[in-house]
C-alpha cells in the first residue's frame, strides 16, 4: 500500500494519512501484541520517506498505541492484566455516559442501524474474522456514541479502544465467539424502551466482560 503525495500535498498530510492508517489498522487488532516494525520497514512498505513515519510513530507512542526502542524499532503493547484491568476501568466510566448522553437522541434511524451492524458482526463471526469482528463491534458503539455530541470524551474512549486493539486481537481468539455480544441486543433494546440504567448496565458489561476475562 503507497501513500504518495498527491500534488499539492504538504509532508504534513503524507504523514497524517500514514498515521491515520496505521492507528486503525492498531485499533482494529491487524497487529498482534508485541509486534514489531520498523520506521526504514514502515517507509518502504508504504512508499513514502522517513520524516512523515517518524512523525506518525511519535504521535501512535504518544497515544500508547506503540513503544519505541532507542533503536529505532517499534513494537505494539503486551499489556499487563494490571493494564488490561485499568483500561477496562476505564471503558466502564466513559462509554455508559456517552450511552447515556446520546439516549435522548437515539431515535429510530440510529436504532436500525446499530442493528444492520450487529447483522454485520453476526456475518463476521460466522467466518472467524477477528479483524472484521474488532472493526465493527467499534463501528456499533462510536454509531451510538456519536450522538453524544461530547466530542472529548469519545476521543479519549478511541484513545482507549487504539492501547487495547492488539491485545482485543488476543481476546478474541480466546473468547471462540460463535454469535455476535448478547449485551449489544440488550443495549438496542433499552434504547427502544428509553431505560437509561439498563442502557448504562448493558454497555458497562459489554465493554469489560470479556477484558476481565482476560485479566483474571
Amino acid at each position: 500500500m503507497l501513500l504518495q503525495n498527491r500534488p499539492g500535498d504538504a509532508g504534513s498530510a503524507t504523514h497524517d494519512r500514514l498515521y491515520r492508517t496505521l492507528r486503525t489498522r492498531i485499533m482494529h487488532g491487524e497487529l498482534t501484541p508485541g509486534a514489531s516494525m520498523t520506521l526504514r520497514g514502515v517507509g518502504k512498505q508504504f512508499g513514502v520517506s522517513m520524516t512523515p513515519v517518524r512523525e506518525a510513530m511519535r504521535r501512535l507512542a504518544a497515544e500508547g498505541a506503540l513503544t519505541m526502542s532507542s533503536s529505532g524499532r517499534m513494537t505494539t503493547p503486551e499489556l499487563s492484566n494490571e493494564r488490561i484491568e485499568e483500561l477496562a476501568a476505564l471503558r466502564a466510566l466513559l462509554e455508559p455516559e456517552l450511552a447515556s448522553r446520546a439516549l435522548p437522541r437515539a431515535h429510530l434511524a440510529l436504532i436500525d442501524r446499530l442493528q444492520t451492524i450487529n447483522a454485520a458482526i453476526a456475518e463476521v463471526v460466522s467466518r472467524n474474522d477477528a479483524v472484521g469482528y474488532i472493526r465493527t463491534n467499534l463501528e456499533f458503539h462510536r454509531t451510538l456514541y456519536l450522538r453524544a455530541q461530547a466530542p472529548a470524551m469519545l476521543a479519549m474512549a478511541e484513545t482507549v479502544w487504539l492501547q487495547l486493539g492488539p491485545t482485543m486481537r488476543a481476546l478474541y481468539g480466546r473468547l471462540g465467539r460463535t454469535e455476535p455480544p448478547q449485551h449489544h441486543r440488550m443495549i438496542v433494546a433499552a434504547l427502544k424502551a428509553g431505560d437509561e440504567p439498563g442502557l448504562r448496565l448493558a454497555v458497562r458489561t459489554d465493554v469489560t466482560q470479556g477484558l476481565r476475562l482476560l485479566a483474571a
